[in-house]
């Protein structure tokens, strides 16, 4: 089965196209231009694979948690095309992707996405054979909160993310058991999605087009203000 990825919660926008055994092809693409950057990376894609976008079996997207606007685009998107092609569609949360990419170490993993206002999006996975299992929700807190629930993780632990890069110093200082993953695996990759949902799909594991929505974790800046303007009249 042809699955597409798309993953837009972070700054770097990717999208991938693959199957069960193998990813076929894949862009990144760096900045906030997310609106212009998906839809002529997929067409771009199917034109270096050869593949048509009728052939693809389902779509699967990164959902968050992340920024508000690039997963508004990312979910969007990946709704139109499964509207548009009869394709089964599927929400991934995008810490489980980054996660996913280190799934070879031996350490716990600590995924943490830089959530901005001194905040991070965070997950805590033990790996396993084939991929890793979630051993804490999904939340948003100060890096230095991070730093303290890290500190009551038994053995080593490597932190995957743009956060666990920004934030290394602090979520460091409680000993040298906490590495730190390089910038090449910073950020939830399409291709993750893809080897995470084509499994599933196979399955006829999927969601229905309306329960596909972003993880947002916290409120929207315009919903702060208006909370704000609100107790103060």
């Amino acid at each position: 089965m042809i699955v597409v990825g798309i993953e837009t919660s972070t700054p770097q926008t990717s999208v991938a196209i693959g199957t069960e055994t193998k990813i076929l092809g894949r862009i990144q693409v760096a900045g906030t231009a997310r609106q212009e950057a998906v839809s002529p990376a997929l067409d771009q894609l199917l034109r270096w694979t050869g593949v048509d976008l009728d052939q693809v079996g389902g779509f699967a997207v990164g959902i968050g948690p992340g920024l508000f606007t690039g997963l508004r685009v990312g979910v969007v998107t990946a709704k139109t095309l499964a509207q548009a092609t009869g394709a089964p569609i599927l929400g991934l949360p995008s810490l489980d992707a980054l996660a996913y990419a280190v799934r070879f170490t031996h350490r716990a993993i600590a995924a943490v996405i830089d959530g901005r206002r001194g905040e991070v999006f965070s997950a805590i996975y033990r790996p396993v054979p084939g991929g890793v299992i979630r051993e804490t929700e999904y939340v948003v807190q100060k890096p230095g909160h991070l730093a303290a629930e890290l500190e009551t993780v038994p053995g080593e632990v490597l932190a995957v993310g743009d956060g666990a890069i920004l934030y290394q110093d602090v979520l460091q200082e409680i000993g040298a058991r906490i590495g730190v993953a390089p910038p090449a695996v910073a950020h939830p990759d399409a291709a993750s999605l893809v080897e995470l949902a084509a499994a599933r799909f196979l399955r006829e594991e999927h969601d229905r087009p309306f329960e596909v929505v972003p993880l947002y974790l916290r409120k929207t800046d315009a919903e702060i203000a208006w909370d704000r303007r609100t107790r103060g009249a």
